[in-house]
């Protein structure tokens, strides 16, 4: 069968930089799609995509479906035929739709009867016929949270479409997509080449709007142009570009004929911290920053609390326009010009925030709503400080420290640099606390809170630091739960399952062992007391307009919910995360529903118990008392006897029940101790050598003896094997 490339291009006005790469890879997933359901054989594929277009090219497309075998069941014979044998309407035009004579057809005899039967072969569709439907219900299910219309028409898009471009081969395609018929004409470069470009064929599609329309359409190309130049161009400028992957990223989604080149600002502006100038640069001009050239390459430790030591930056940037200027140094001029005044109001920013203490705003946070029903961020702070206390004396951390920096790591939400820059939170109040006199480690907090804030970034380091991010997450994941404002599906509006992830990270990786349901109660109390008082953080005077009101829940209810809650985010951290696997072993959703089931109250407990089970299942014993835990569980739960208080030695009668008792009774004393120091797989080692005693229990032993005593004495020394395990897992949970 022969086949022919595909080219589909939708050319439209410039599309959201922060969704391109996205949308690029759904249309190519939605081609790919749509020719497989439509067995279409096809070879390699590839998306293209710049601001102002979308593109797909597939090789090798089958020309035609391959050949279906047709099976139908017809009407029944006695319809078909009349009294002289002669076909009926029925049969003729069931004949008819299979495109086949009465006489060809077969009968085939079913439990309901005798009928007509169709059987064969019909060729398959057109590819030609098909590929536009394809690409359209690709476009249709593009991930675009809103659409547009434009013009008298009823399309909708992301973007106002202004050309498509569908060829099969060197055909054009026949068809509507998004409203327009099809062509073989792409445009160029918006200045360098306005004008139509034909496209011959889907293989020169790239070379023809590189070297025509001043155009690179390949996403890959586009960028590593991006990367490179920017690399020259600061190491010309005597530095070194900040070049990260999200700026790459957005850039090469902003630019179709990307030219870099460097530019400058005052030097007095070096004196803003350098985060501001990354901010300015990078997230708000899309600049990017170029720092000095390190003499060494190792970085120092300043005195802030184990905080690395930075290259300064320099008064240059480099910018990446999408034209080739006969004029750089206009180009150059004007990126500069727009830089300047966004510096200035920065600096104007920091020097104005100074000259308030960073404590006299905590008033402030009282007239500031964090959620309608749970108060201010005043209420909050108090609840953050007393809850960070409680875990600083839990992890031996500095407790007046934490207290002091939970009151204060809110309060730079109320400046004006970080009302400018909120991507700042945090950062700011570390500068205005330092700025301020603050002692090293609360300063620290008040930006390392925020830590991490989003995957795989870097966790809190100092003991005062980790109880103020775990304070404030474990606040918030409570309160909002104690109120029944939980997420739903995609709906989180307060971040909570970051929130959760965070707490885990931090308590697992920190190696901190917490009790979390404690912690949630003491949130519980905390709320409560607030909403006696009826009365905002920073008293009546404050002029809050919104006080504490809780839910009257059970408190039980809400603290099971808020576990079962971040456990879950838990069973994501081990099973969704290859980094996150404890002692490099794959952790199975049996595994971690074996350790669930006991409820440990820490998350350090949990991945402890975690490893531990993952180097028992390695034993030879393992199965075989996996097994046996299962067979203990489903005779608990489905005997109807009452086992006895305790085994008594006396009502043992049979050797095999006899030799697991005293086997149970001699490890007792060595595994109890190992359990209570959490050495769990230790714990789990010597337990493996009741394998034999068990297995020879189950083989002779009748557990449920018609005799009442046998049967609960012998139901006790199950029950009893059973709890021993169950301190480290529930070993009937896994399989086998």
């Amino acid at each position: 069968m022969s086949r022919r490339d595909l080219l589909a291009e939708i050319g439209s006005e410039e599309l959201p930089p922060l969704a391109l790469i996205e949308l690029a890879d759904a249309f190519l997933a939605g081609v790919l799609k749509g020719l497989g359901e439509a067995k279409l054989k096809h070879g390699k594929a590839q998306r293209f995509a710049t601001p102002r277009r979308l593109a797909v090219h597939v090789k090798g497309v089958a020309e035609q479906q391959p050949e279906i075998e047709v099976n139908r069941r017809g009407p029944p014979v006695k319809a078909a035929f009349d009294a002289t044998g002669a076909p009926t309407r029925a049969a003729v035009a069931f004949a008819e739709s299979c495109g086949a004579s009465v006489d060809a057809l077969q009968r085939v005899q079913e439990p309901k009867g005798e009928f007509l039967f169709y059987s064969g072969r019909r060729p398959g569709a057109m590819a030609r016929d098909l590929i536009a439907g394809i690409v359209q219900a690709s476009l249709d299910a593009l991930p675009i949270p809103k659409r547009m219309r434009w013009g008298s028409n009823e399309v909708e898009f992301v973007r106002p479409v202004h050309w498509v471009v569908l060829l099969f081969g060197k055909e054009v395609l026949p068809g509507k997509i998004l409203g327009l018929t099809p062509g073989n004409i792409t445009y160029g470069h918006r200045f360098h080449s306005p004008r139509p470009i034909r496209i011959a064929s889907p293989a020169s599609y790239v070379s023809a709007l590189r070297k025509r329309g001043f155009v690179l359409a390949d996403i890959a190309e586009r960028r590593e142009r991006i990367r490179t130049g920017v690399i020259a161009a600061a190491q010309a400028a005597g530095g070194e570009a900040l070049a990260e992957d999200a700026l790459l990223d957005e850039v090469t989604s902003l630019v179709e004929w990307p030219v870099p080149l460097t530019g400058a600002f005052d030097a007095r502006f070096l004196e803003l911290p350098r985060e501001v100038l990354i901010a300015t640069l990078q997230d708000h001009q899309r600049y990017f920053p170029i720092q000095a050239i390190g003499a060494t390459g190792e970085e120092a430790v300043s005195s802030e609390v184990g905080r690395p030591q930075v290259r300064p930056l320099l008064a240059r940037f480099v910018a990446v326009a999408n034209i080739e200027s006969r004029d750089p140094a206009q180009v150059r001029a004007g990126n500069e010009r727009v830089v300047k005044p966004r510096l200035a109001d920065a600096a104007f920013f920091f020097d104005s925030d100074r000259r308030q203490r960073l404590d006299a705003r905590i008033a402030g946070l009282a007239r500031v709503t964090f959620q309608t029903r749970l108060g201010s961020l005043g209420d909050k702070s108090a609840r953050v400080s007393e809850l960070a206390g409680e875990i600083a004396r839990r992890i031996a951390a500095n407790v007046d420290r934490a207290r002091r920096a939970a009151m204060l790591c809110k309060a730079d939400l109320l400046t004006a640099m970080v009302g400018e820059f909120p991507e700042l939170q945090g950062t700011m109040g570390r500068y205005y606390a330092v700025h301020d006199g603050e002692d090293a480690h609360v300063a620290a907090a008040i930006e390392e809170h925020y830590w991490p804030r989003f995957a795989g970034d870097a966790l809190p380091r100092a003991g005062v630091s980790q109880a103020v991010a775990l304070a404030d997450r474990i606040d918030t994941i409570a309160a909002i739960f104690s109120i029944d404002e939980k997420p739903t599906g995609t709906r989180d509006p307060f971040g909570l399952r970051r929130a959760a992830l965070g707490v885990l990270r931090i308590s697992i990786e920190g190696r901190l062992d917490l009790d979390l349901p404690s912690l949630i109660e003491r949130v519980l109390v905390l709320l409560r007391e607030q909403a006696a008082s009826r009365t905002p953080a920073g008293g009546a005077e404050s002029g809050a307009k919104v006080v504490v009101k809780v839910d009257d829940r059970s408190p039980g209810e809400t603290i099971d919910a808020v576990y079962a809650y971040i456990m879950e985010r838990l069973r994501a951290y081990y099973l969704d995360s290859d980094a996150a696997q404890p002692s490099g072993v794959k952790v199975t959703t049996e595994m971690f529903d074996a350790v669930l089931a006991t409820r440990p109250a820490s998350p350090l407990d949990f991945d402890a118990r975690l490893r531990a089970l993952s180097t028992f299942l390695a034993l030879d014993a393992a199965a075989s008392l996996a097994a046996a835990n299962k067979r203990i569980a489903n005779i608990l739960r489905k005997s109807e006897a009452v086992p006895a208080t305790s085994v008594r030695s006396e009502l043992l009668g049979i050797d095999a029940e006899k030799n697991l008792y005293a086997s149970l009774q001699s490890l007792r004393p060595e595994v109890e101790p190992l359990l209570e120091q959490r050495r769990y797989s230790d714990a789990l080692e010597r337990l493996a050598n009741l394998r034999e005693p068990v297995d020879r229990f189950f083989d002779t032993v009748m557990v449920m003896d018609p005799d009442a005593n046998l049967r609960g004495n012998r139901l006790a020394l199950l029950g009893e094997l059973r709890q021993l395990f169950l301190r480290t897992a529930d070993l009937s949970r896994l399989p086998g």
